[in-house]
């Protein structure tokens, strides 16, 4: 699955480049401290080996087979190793004793009998027989033998394995003299438990510093992108209309200061030519349209009233005078997207306005249901001849788009710093994909486009970009089902 936030899928990289090493590094410091564990029991391994070594200061008397470690001593001995080996909790030690024959000499009650330490000393050992003793050469009678000390005792290099029985690991130490075997069994149980602990540990920690990375990694990412954020809304603010406007450079980063640059530009250059277009085109159009009418309104004074070539120069006259409202709206679009819409801001009755349409629509529609809910007086500042465009635009929305015997409604009421008119009609409900779109340029409900319904898509476009030209809107309501209306907001003073 892709996943579409860039935030999103560099925190989950940040948790998982986090998770491998805190992994690795707590699989590495388990293994580092289970050895330091196992390295320093086998040193007290080895150190109790030594003990027990019959050359030692400890033991005078010459070593005697079958007499090594009395009973008192193996207790003892035993005693001590319990102590040396405890941890926290009791760790089993056990001690086996054989003489040179294999003989089991002492063996410890702990020692499980699953644990066979009496065949590890023979095979880890490998035990080989002792030199043949070399006899002395014969002396006179009369001669004393001379005194030779005994031969010390070398114990053979202590031997350390690890083995498993059905309960338990045991770390056994073996070492063997010329008259005795002696192993000691260190049970790993403590070892096992604190390594469990230390891995419990590690389970409950590793995943939750891998939520801190993530979360941590989440707040960074959204730092960092916080000037993408930035930029997209200064952009967002840089419309076609504001074509003067620049997302400034001095307290963005250094990193897209080219990008906001290259953006500058095709402002410059895009959305200038793309403005410019309409207005040179309804500029050329102009005078070959003006021409174009005039001639057939001489041409249809000379016809014979009433007949055929008079009815076609007519159709005729109709279709350039709707390609001249066409040019003019185009016109008024283009100033609008420089910003260049000039305004002859005068005081305006808004109430009068409204009442010169009144009388219009009971001519154009007498077959509608008028109501008015609007008082004398309601004046603003604005360009008269642009607001009177405005209002015969909602207007003949109203008539176009009304039901058979359907009806309209005016209203209009000031505020403290504003003049609202909303005209509503009754009409097919309108589809909510279209409400986005009802202010677009040449966008009609209509889907087959045709002539049942005159206009051409730029009433609307045009009536809101004089509404923002006087630093009002137009808007589309959310009304009732069966209607629609529209408000025209207006600020009383510029």
């Amino acid at each position: 699955m892709k996943l579409d936030s860039f935030r999103l899928r560099l925190a989950l990289l940040s948790a998982a480049l986090a998770g491998s090493t805190l992994v690795g590094f707590g699989a590495i410091s388990w293994l580092q401290i289970y050895n330091a564990k196992i390295s320093r029991l086998d040193a007290e391994l080895l150190n109790q080996l030594l003990r027990v070594t019959p050359n030692s200061p400890q033991r005078q008397e010459p070593p005697v087979p079958g007499s090594f470690f009395q009973s008192g001593d193996r207790q003892s001995y035993k005693d001590s190793l319990s102590y040396t080996f405890a941890t926290n909790t009791k760790t089993p030690v056990a001690l086996l004793v054989l003489d040179s024959n294999g003989n089991i000499l002492y063996q410890s009650n702990s020692l499980p009998a699953d644990l066979e330490v009496n065949r590890l000393l023979l095979a880890r050992l490998q035990l080989t027989p002792a030199p043949p003793k070399r006899e002395p050469p014969p002396l006179s009678p009369n001669t004393n033998p001379p005194f030779e000390p005994p031969p010390p005792i070398r114990p053979r290099p202590p031997q350390l394995v690890t083995e498993h029985t059905t309960k338990a690991v045991w770390r056994i130490g073996a070492t063997k003299f010329p008259n005795a075997q002696i192993a000691i069994a260190v049970s790993l149980q403590a070892v096992d438990q604190e390594m469990a602990s230390i891995r419990n540990i590690f389970l409950v920690s590793i995943p939750g510093a891998l939520l801190l990375v993530a979360v941590g990694a989440w707040l960074v990412s959204g730092g960092a992108l916080r000037p993408i954020r930035q930029l997209t809304g200064v952009i967002q603010q840089v419309t076609v209309k504001g074509l003067d406007q620049r997302i400034p450079i001095g307290t963005t980063d250094v990193e897209f200061v080219e990008l906001i640059q290259v953006f500058n530009l095709m402002l410059e250059r895009s959305f200038t030519q793309a403005s410019r277009f309409s207005g040179d085109a309804a500029h050329e159009l102009k005078t070959p349209l003006t021409i174009l009418q005039g001639e057939l309104e001489r041409t249809l004074q000379q016809v014979d009233s009433g007949s055929e070539v008079q009815q076609r120069l007519s159709n005729l006259l109709d279709e350039v005078r709707r390609l001249s409202g066409i040019m003019r709206k185009l016109l008024l679009l283009s100033l609008a997207d420089a910003g260049k819409m000039s305004l002859y801001l005068v005081e305006v009755d808004m109430s009068e306005l409204l009442m010169e349409m009144l009388e219009d629509l009971e001519m154009l529609a007498p077959q509608l249901t008028v109501q008015t809910d609007f008082t004398d007086g309601l004046w603003v500042k604005g360009d008269r001849d642009l607001l009177i465009q405005v209002l015969q635009n909602l207007f003949s929305n109203a008539i176009k788009y009304n039901l058979p015997d359907g009806w309209i409604k005016i209203c209009a009421h000031q505020t403290p710093a504003t003049l609202n008119v909303t005209i509503v009609n009754a009409s097919q409900d309108i589809p909510a994909n279209e409400c986005d779109r009802i202010f677009d340029r040449f966008y009609r409900g209509d889907p087959s486009r045709n002539r049942k319904i005159e206009g051409i898509g730029l009433g609307l476009s045009l009536s809101r970009e004089i509404a923002r030209a006087h630093r009002g809107d137009l808007t589309l309501d959310s009304t009732l089902l069966g209607q629609t209306a529209f408000t025209l907001t207006l600020p009383l003073k510029l």
